[in-house]
C-alpha cells in the first residue's frame, strides 16, 4: 500500500500520499521429473519458486490515466530489459480499482502483478469493498507523485484560494473533477474545504466532486466547461499546462514539482496541506512465500534498471522503491491513516 501524507490543523497529516494456488505436490514431482524444468509459477523439489519467465500485469482502471501509465512502464520495462520474457497488460476498470482487486482475488496465476496505490487504499473504504488490500500479497512500493489542481487556462479563478473561496460560497456550484470517489485526488478537495473552515459534516453536501476514469475524460470534462477545476497526478495533467490549454494553481507537495517547477505548492499559498500520490504493486492473496519472494526479487532487480530510471524521469515520478515486509508494514499504516482521513472530511463514518 502506499505512503499519503494528509498535514491540516486539526493535525490530520498524511503523505501520499495486495496470494493465489500454487502446483500440488504430484505437479513439483513430476516437474522435478521433466528435462523441460518448472512452469512459471510452480516450485522445485527444494521448496524453491521457478524462475520467472513471464508476469500478468492489472492495471485496475480504463487506459490513460496513472494506473494504466504505470502498469504499460512496468511491463515494457520488464521486457525490454530481459528481465521477463513477456508482461502483457490487462485494465480492469471501475470504483477506484476495487473491481480489479476482486479480480486479482480470484486469479489462479501467482506470476500476476496489480499495480494500485492511494486511490485504491481510499477507494477500498468508500465502495466499503468485500476484497480488501489486506487480502492481498504485497509485492513493492514503486512511485509517489505530486497531486495539481488546474483550472481551464481562461478560467476567472487565478489562484488557488480563490477556487477555495468560489466552492465555500457557491458550493455545487463549482464542479470539480478528479478520480474515483474516495480516492486521493477526493481527499485532497475535502482537506482544503475543512481547512478553509468547512465543518467535515457539511464537506460532502459543500463539494461538488465528479469522479472521472482518468485520462483524457478528466481532460475533456475541463476544456468542455463541465467542471471548472480538476486534480489529478502532475503526470496526468502536465503536457496540458505547458501547451496552455489548462492552468496549474498549485501542487500537493512539499517542493515545487520538476516537471511544473513554476506552479507553486499548497503551502506556498498558505494552506497547511501536504498530499503526495503513491503507486505500488500486489499479487494475488495466497502465494507462497517462494513465490512471493521471486516477484519481490524480480520487481527489485527492476529497480535498480537504467530503464527504469529513465521511465520515472521522464513522467516525473520520485523513485519510493519499498519491497516486501517494508511496503507490507507501509501499508498496515497508510489503511489506518487513511480511514482516519475519511472521517475527518466526512466521507466515511
Amino acid at each position: 500500500m502506499r505512503s499519503m501524507h494528509h498535514s491540516t490543523q486539526r493535525s490530520t497529516r498524511i503523505t501520499t500520499l495486495v496470494r493465489v494456488g500454487i502446483a500440488g505436490a504430484a505437479v513439483v514431482a513430476l516437474a522435478g521429473c521433466s528435462t523441460g524444468g518448472a512452469p512459471s509459477g510452480s516450485q522445485g523439489a527444494d521448496g524453491e519458486a521457478a524462475a520467472i519467465t513471464d508476469v500478468s500485469v492489472i492495471a485496475p482502471a480504463d487506459p490513460g490515466g496513472g494506473w494504466d501509465q504505470t502498469a504499460r512502464a512496468l511491463g515494457q520495462t520488464l521486457t525490454d530489459t530481459g528481465l521477463v520474457g513477456s508482461a502483457p497488460v490487462e485494465n480492469i476498470g471501475g470504483a477506484a480499482g476495487t473491481v480489479g482487486l476482486a479480480s486479482l482475488a480470484t486469479e489462479t496465476d501467482p506470476n500476476t502483478l496489480m499495480v494500485m496505490g492511494s486511490v485504491m487504499v481510499g477507494g477500498v473504504e468508500t465502495n466499503a469493498s468485500e476484497t480488501r488490500i489486506e487480502d492481498m500479497t504485497p509485492i513493492a512500493k514503486l512511485t509517489e507523485e505530486p497531486l495539481v489542481i488546474v483550472v481551464p487556462a481562461d478560467s476567472e479563478y487565478q489562484s488557488l484560494q480563490d477556487l477555495i473561496d468560489a466552492i465555500v460560497a457557491e458550493g455545487q456550484g463549482v464542479a470539480v473533477t478528479g478520480g474515483s470517489a474516495g480516492g486521493i485526488d477526493h481527499i485532497l478537495a475535502g482537506l482544503l474545504l475543512t481547512e478553509a473552515g468547512v465543518d467535515a459534516a457539511e464537506v460532502p453536501a459543500t463539494l461538488n466532486y465528479v469522479a472521472n476514469s482518468g485520462g483524457g475524460e478528466a481532460l475533456t470534462m475541463l476544456l468542455g466547461g463541465t467542471v471548472q477545476a480538476g486534480i489529478s497526478g502532475v503526470g496526468e495533467f502536465s503536457e496540458s499546462v505547458l501547451s496552455g490549454d489548462l492552468r496549474a494553481l498549485a501542487v500537493s507537495s512539499e517542493e515545487p514539482a520538476e516537471s511544473l517547477p513554476d506552479v507553486p505548492t499548497i503551502q506556498d499559498e498558505g494552506i497547511d496541506v501536504t498530499v503526495t500520490n503513491w503507486r505500488g504493486v500486489i499479487a494475488p492473496g495466497g502465494i507462497s512465500d517462494a513465490e512471493r519472494t521471486a516477484l519481490v526479487d524480480l520487481v527489485t532487480e527492476l529497480q535498480g534498471q537504467d530503464a527504469w530510471a529513465e521511465v520515472l524521469e521522464t513522467n516525473g515520478w520520485t523513485d519510493a522503491f519499498m519491497p516486501g515486509d517494508e511496503f507490507e508494514a507501509f501499508l498496515t499504516e497508510d489503511i489506518t491513516r487513511t480511514q482516519e482521513t475519511l472521517r475527518t472530511i466526512g466521507l466515511i463514518e
